[in-house]
């Protein structure tokens, strides 16, 4: 369960905004009537941001010939299919009410957009960089006294209002409107209905500096009440981590005292006046059972671990930042890899430990063990996005890009960490050597028993970062931006931290017991 928290906490590193200096990374000038870059992008439901489409997909006012921009490896993940418009936005040019296509709608169209309507779709754009959004049309209940009862209305927008604001020669934001005053009604199904699409451009000075531009995507989530929410969440997971330990270290010291008493005491009374845990010293440092999975599960999430801290990293120095295309994606495809060095010598070094033997095995599981799930996982997603014709539908040529990267990168930088590993391996020296025959576990209640100390150890970090999980989520399958990488850095810390003392506190109460099978529940429970 703590692994999945701290999966979420990676990937929702891609909607950090760490300082208002993160502006997009073009620093463009234009003068009056010089083009600017516009760009359509998708179109999709308000409740599901996941779920995009192409945006000439539904039949907008489109160019006699569409073209795609090239895009990088992330933007292509991130589901963006930038393409040409017949928007003509120049610089400092305003328009009222120009012509963008003369259209004919057939009853299909009509059909069409009165389905997307009805679910509250959205379109986006981007222009100079800078990400845009308006609703397609809207819908109005009317009360009939009739038999319809209430029935819906449905009106199409056929006018964009464009706001833009400049500060010199450089455009710091865009808003774009449909005008509720100008719709046609689509209620009815008609076998076609001619619409003149237009648009408006309104151009309006600001104070506003460039650098500054980005502010405006990150500010709902600096909003007080939004802060509070952190710093609750924070204060939280702080009080929570200071009296756990607390009770460990009070724990720890009163029963380790009176077990070194005890053991220690001048009455020689053998075997008897033994503690739980030192009962099974001979049995504690017993290799682990199927030693090269055990070896690629700790290896994999020394990797993970890794990968997320770099990631933070990449936060605080700017790199991720809102509505940055595809930076995340890019991000995290490159670091796995490149952290493939952290995977092959953990897990070659940590097997050569205890065997000689085998560890070239141990770093193939560790190549697999996660790259192999999720490559059947997104596979089978892959196929349901590409058969409802979703952007998440990645092309052929992106899937082979990423197979090239595992292949060429990912797969010969563990290989090679892995021989680095076995070559400066250090040879594992128990306090006490292993007695030859195991000694038998005596019957536990089942409170004891793995599951239910999964459960336990699973519940109280995510207790402690609940409130921050809610911010996670809700830039998953909704539109909230986490701006506070900071307190986020801080739980995501304190979760490890609760995750460590919890592991250490579960496998004291297993050896007290003694049961001195602690390996594979040790990794069980984080």
């Amino acid at each position: 369960m703590t692994l999945h928290l701290i999966a979420a906490f990676v990937v929702t590193l891609a909607l950090f905004a760490v300082d208002s200096a993160a502006s997009s990374p073009a620093n463009r000038h234009y003068n009056a009537g010089d083009d600017v870059p516009l760009f359509v992008n998708k179109v999709g439901p308000f409740r599901n941001p996941s779920e995009t489409y192409e945006f000439y997909e539904l039949p907008f006012c489109r160019p006699d010939r569409v073209i795609q921009t090239k895009q990088t490896l992330g933007e292509v993940l991130n589901g963006d299919r930038l393409a040409n418009a017949l928007y003509d936005l120049k610089f400092l040019e305003a328009k009222s009410r120009a012509t963008l296509c003369q259209k004919k709608l057939t009853q299909g169209d009509i059909r069409r957009f009165r389905e997307v309507i009805l679910n509250d779709y959205y379109f986006q754009m981007y222009y100079d960089d800078l990400p845009l959004w308006g609703f397609i049309g809207k819908t109005e209940e009317q009360s009939w006294v009739l038999e319809d009862g209430n029935k819906l209305k449905f009106y199409l927008f056929k006018h964009v209002n464009f706001d833009v604001l400049y500060n010199g020669d450089q455009v710091i934001e865009i808003n774009a409107l449909g005008d509720p005053n100008d719709a046609v009604d689509i209620t009815d199904d008609a076998a076609e209905l001619d619409v003149d699409f237009t648009y408006s451009v309104s151009w309006y000075e600001t104070s506003t500096v460039y650098q500054n531009r980005m502010a405006r995507y990150t500010r709902a989530s600096l909003l007080s009440v939004h802060k509070k929410i952190h710093w609750f969440s924070f204060v939280n997971s702080a009080v929570i981590l200071l009296l756990l330990m607390g009770l460990l270290i009070a724990f720890f010291f009163r029963r380790l005292r009176n077990d070194l008493r005890m053991s220690s005491s001048g009455d020689d009374e053998g075997e008897d006046k033994e503690v739980g845990w030192k009962y099974v010293h001979g049995d504690v440092f017993r290799h682990p059972q199927n030693m090269s999975l055990f070896c690629a599960f700790l290896a994999t999430g020394a990797q993970l671990l890794t990968m997320a801290f770099l990631l933070f990293v990449l936060a605080f120095v700017g790199t991720l930042y809102p509505y940055n295309r595809g930076a995340l994606c890019t991000s995290c495809v490159m670091v796995y890899a490149l952290t493939s060095v952290v995977g092959g010598y953990i897990s070659a070094s940590f097997h050569s430990q205890f065997e000689a033997t085998g560890w070239g095995k141990t770093v193939f599981l560790t190549g697999i063990l996660y790259l192999g799930p999720f490559f059947i996982t997104m596979s089978i997603l892959n196929t349901v996005a590409v058969s409802y014709g979703a952007t998440a539908g990645l092309p052929f040529g992106t899937i082979m890009v990423v197979l090239l990267i595992c292949v060429f990168l990912a797969f010969p930088l563990l290989i090679l960490s892995g021989i680095i590993g076995y070559t400066f391996r250090s040879e594992f020296q128990p306090p006490s050597a292993p007695k030859r025959h195991p000694r038998e576990i005596p019957k536990l209640g089942w409170y004891r028993k793995t599951l239910p100390q999964m459960l336990l150890a699973g519940l109280l970090p995510s207790s402690a970062v609940a409130l921050e999980l809610h911010s996670l989520y809700t830039t998953f399958w909704g539109y909230k931006i986490t701006t506070l990488p900071a307190i986020l850095f801080v739980s995501f810390v304190i979760l490890c931290l609760l995750t460590a003392i919890l592991s250490i506190g579960m496998t004291y109460i297993q050896l007290s017991v003694e049961d001195h099978q602690w390996w594979w529940r040790y990794v069980l429970l984080l």
